[in-house]
């Protein structure tokens, strides 16, 4: 499962040093988030396993969720070469993420 970050600082370093990032925002009242959270991960593993999934939860971070403009949950980032690339929140589709995802990933890893 994907490893958590704990400040700001943290953040900043893990988007800096990794090619491609998914950042998965949430908490643990969120329902929704927690069947989703699995099946992103699963998505990421078998279709795109050069892309790192990290959680960050917003009660007990709000600094990070704050500095990211993360009004909601579920929302998820993802980077590419430390820039923001996708931003979904609410109501996130596996297979419209997943198909988002193929060509940038194709031409960054290839």
């Amino acid at each position: 499962m994907p490893e958590n970050i704990i400040s700001l600082s943290d953040f900043q370093e893990i988007i800096q040093i990794n090619t491609a990032v998914l950042i998965y925002f949430s908490h643990e009242q969120c329902n929704v988030c927690k069947v989703l959270k699995p099946k992103i991960y699963n998505m990421l593993s078998e279709n795109f396993p050069k892309i790192k999934m990290y959680y960050s939860d917003t009660v007990l971070y709000p600094e990070i969720a704050a500095q990211n403009s993360i009004f909601t949950v579920p929302t998820i980032i993802i980077y590419l070469d430390s820039k923001e690339f996708v931003r979904k929140s609410r109501n996130i589709g596996i297979e419209e993420l997943k198909s988002e995802l193929e060509r940038p990933y194709d031409l960054l890893f290839s």
